[in-house]
């Protein structure tokens, strides 16, 4: 599949809202976030002190050119499937989380000794993500 065969307008789209979905979620679920790490809420603003503009606003930067990049992906498989709907989109994107985030996830997190309901958090953000990006790119189509 050619990048020049993307609709980068519906990639564009899905990305900024699987990002404002993000923003919500970990907006919504920020105490169990923090325990899960365990840290407190001032912990977390301390250490986001000692970093520059830079330093903070590179997290959320990332996270949007990865939703950016599983846009493009998405979107490839959907090509490959040659099916454009909403309910192709959903699957091909729970598909994806489960046999390559959750996973990947889960063992990082394993070997990096975090517990078990923050890997169920954060895998709980990348599942919404995966589902809005789908949804949307099945939704626009070609």
């Amino acid at each position: 599949m050619p990048l020049g065969s993307v609709n980068f307008t519906a990639v564009a789209i899905a990305a900024i809202a699987a990002w404002l979905f993000g923003a919500v979620y970990y907006t919504a679920l920020a105490t169990p976030w923090h325990t899960a790490q365990g840290k407190t809420l001032a912990q977390c603003k301390a250490e986001q002190a000692g970093k520059s503009a830079v330093g903070r606003a590179a997290p959320f930067i990332l996270c949007f050119l990865a939703e950016v990049v599983m846009g493009v992906v998405l979107y490839g498989i959907l090509v490959h499937l040659n099916s454009f709907t909403i309910r192709a989109g959903l699957i091909s994107a729970a598909f994806c989380w489960f046999g390559f985030v959750l996973t990947t996830l889960s063992v990082n997190n394993a070997f990096a000794n975090r517990k078990a309901f923050l890997t169920a958090i954060d895998a709980g953000h990348w599942l919404g993500a995966l589902l809005v990006i789908g949804g949307i790119l099945g939704w626009m189509g070609r």
